[in-house]
């Protein structure tokens, strides 16, 4: 008899969840003290101290013996290698990313659709010595960016809930202007946001497609806007298409078009 797969407890332990809390922390604040730690976490500095210890032994945080304060540990760089490398289509994209950027002088990025948003997986600079500061693991906001706006059109995730945050005057904050953008950025096979996240900055995205017809990645091409703006974005549309179009078929997608 196969056994059947065990699926996870829903159980939670208190400490293990106290844990990723701090680490949360740590990656949005960067090198924090105790005492803030327990200020953001909303434990106490001797319960923080104690779960501090563990992680500093595991190496997934280190103490700074110059500020007495602690940082992300260099093991999650191991941990999180391990994660992206099996993600195929990283290793897939990365020549079309290199050619992307080689061509169009911007940064190309990728990006698979997360819970809420799409996150950045993979990014090259372009060759432009003005560039926005693109990381790996940082979210495209669903209904501010390209690429978020990709991942609603391509998969079956519910556009986000109202009220819709105005990060800028162009944000799309209206649900009804939302649901009507995604349906043309899944008509058209694109998606384009001009200062909708960030002021001066504009982004072009595409879905990439796997075997099974489902969205498997996120290419966009971003700059700011003084030399990457509408026009800009649409003489370099074709290409963007022309590259998740290969990276799609080097996955097994078959285009029925």
């Amino acid at each position: 008899m196969t056994p059947v797969p065990r699926q996870p407890s829903a159980t939670r332990i208190e400490s293990a969840q106290r844990a990723v809390s701090i680490l949360d922390a740590l990656a949005e604040g960067g090198e924090l003290g105790t005492n803030e730690l327990s200020r953001r976490i909303g434990a106490t500095p001797s319960t923080v101290s104690r779960q501090l210890g563990t992680l500093a032994e595991s190496g997934l945080v280190e103490h700074v013996p110059a500020t007495g304060r602690y940082r992300l540990g260099l093991r999650l760089v191991g941990l999180a290698n391990a994660v992206l490398a099996r993600l195929d289509v990283r290793a897939v994209a990365r020549p079309q990313l290199e050619e992307l950027a080689h061509a169009t002088g911007e940064t190309a990025t990728l990006s698979v659709a997360g819970e809420q948003d799409a996150v950045t997986i993979d990014f090259v600079a372009g060759a432009h010595s003005v560039q926005h500061v693109t990381q790996l693991g940082r979210p495209s906001i669903a209904h501010a960016t390209s690429a978020g706006k990709v991942m609603l059109a391509f998969t079956d995730r519910p556009l986000p809930a109202p009220p819709l945050h105005a990060y800028t005057r162009r944000t799309i904050t209206d649900p009804a202007a939302l649901a009507r953008e995604v349906s043309r950025v899944r008509r058209q096979g694109y998606a384009e946001a001009i200062e909708e996240r960030e002021e001066g900055l504009s982004a072009v995205a595409a879905p990439v497609i796997g075997s099974a017809g489902t969205l498997a990645g996120i290419v966009a091409l971003q700059g700011p806007t003084a030399r990457f703006g509408r026009s800009e974005l649409r003489a370099v549309r074709a290409a963007l298409l022309e590259r998740t179009t290969a990276i799609s078929a080097s996955l097994g997608w078959v285009s029925t078009r």
